[in-house]
């Protein structure tokens, strides 16, 4: 699955840190989630679009 967390967090100037402690996750994780990696479980990736305002499929595509 690809995303483009990346960016919208580059787009926010978070660094990986920043969007670890707002989701409540490891940097590593999200770092693992944003090259590919690890896919997130549902719940995370429903905290992913509700803190990016997006819907989810706006964030993550097959």
């Amino acid at each position: 699955m690809t995303n483009c967390l990346r960016a919208l967090r580059a787009e926010r100037n978070w660094s990986q840190l920043d969007l670890a402690e707002k989701l409540g996750v490891s940097r590593q994780s999200v770092n693992a989630i944003e090259t590919g990696r690890f896919d997130p479980s549902l719940p995370l990736a429903f905290r992913l679009a509700r803190l990016f305002n997006l819907p989810i499929e706006s964030i993550f595509s097959e």
